[in-house]
């Protein structure tokens, strides 16, 4: 008997440990109070919970104003929360969260260093030697087909080429998480879904953890996993979560005449119209 006993211990197996997710916002609310009237109070996003996992990309939609930049800033470490709290793979997160890479909707790039000077710049900051920082650069340059363009300034780049220089000055420092806002709104459509594609193939080769914000429904759908909704503000919260089940790798423009991606695009739309026609009356409301 104790034989038997101590064979049957020896063949159970514990399940694996969870894998905490990349970047977990629970219960998040940021308000801002008016500097010239402390009375006045501002609430952007209010009860906000939001998990990306590791190798996941999320995109979250809503309305123009309702917070998803707030949210997008909270996680990176840039804004602390008024209540709720950060955890980056199952840490809290206390300052800058220094695994995380931020792509700006704004231009990043800085006018008087040339495309690999500015690649190149946050390994320098990191305190890497020049010439690894240089070589890391010219690499990422050339994934993102700009290889032949290092010693071009911004000025001299088209629009597009100055988004992949800033995609290469982002993802040359190999965050775990990639935070990106609005990254490719200010560019034409052809360009755009070129840059859609750039992203998924690079996120396809090295799946890190994506949070996306953008105001195109086709672009979140097309890209993403999981498509997040934010309601109007004040105090947005989510709304819908809706998985985006489609065959991977994808074609941005391609993926959007299919039958799954059309009835998924009404789906959400359907959560999401309201919210965007209360935004606009708040906007009436406020210009007037």
């Amino acid at each position: 008997m104790p034989i038997i006993a101590a064979s049957a211990a020896t063949s159970r197996t514990d399940p694996p440990p969870m894998t905490p997710p990349a970047l977990a916002l629970a219960d998040v609310s940021c308000t801002f109070v008016d500097r010239a009237n402390p009375a006045a109070r501002y609430t952007a996003v209010a009860g906000v919970t939001l998990t990306v996992g590791a190798g996941e990309f999320v995109s979250v939609v809503g309305p123009t104003g309702c917070g998803k930049s707030t949210l997008l800033n909270v996680g990176a470490g840039l804004l602390a929360p008024s209540t709720g709290t950060v955890q980056v793979f199952g840490e809290p997160l206390q300052g800058l969260n220094r695994r995380a890479g931020y792509m700006f909707q704004a231009e990043s790039l800085m006018p008087w260093r040339t495309a690999l000077q500015n690649v190149a710049a946050g390994l320098e900051f990191r305190g890497m030697p020049p010439a690894e920082a240089r070589e890391r650069a010219s690499d990422w340059l050339r994934r993102v087909g700009l290889g032949a363009f290092g010693d071009r300034y911004p000025h001299q780049m088209s629009g597009g080429m100055r988004k992949r220089a800033s995609l290469a000055q982002t993802l040359v420092l190999d965050p775990d998480i990639i935070l990106m806002d609005e990254p490719f709104s200010a560019l034409d459509i052809q360009t755009r879904q070129l840059m859609e594609n750039e992203v998924l193939a690079l996120w396809q080769a090295k799946k890190k953890a994506v949070l996306f914000i953008t105001h195109d429904l086709d672009e979140a759908i097309a890209m993403s996993d999981r498509v997040v909704v934010l309601s109007a503000g004040p105090a947005s919260r989510p709304i819908g979560e809706f998985a985006v089940d489609l065959p991977r790798p994808r074609d941005v423009a391609e993926v959007r005449t299919t039958a799954p991606f059309i009835a998924l695009h009404n789906a959400i739309w359907a959560v999401l119209r309201d919210e965007v026609l209360k935004g606009y009356q708040q906007q009436l409301q406020a210009g007037g």
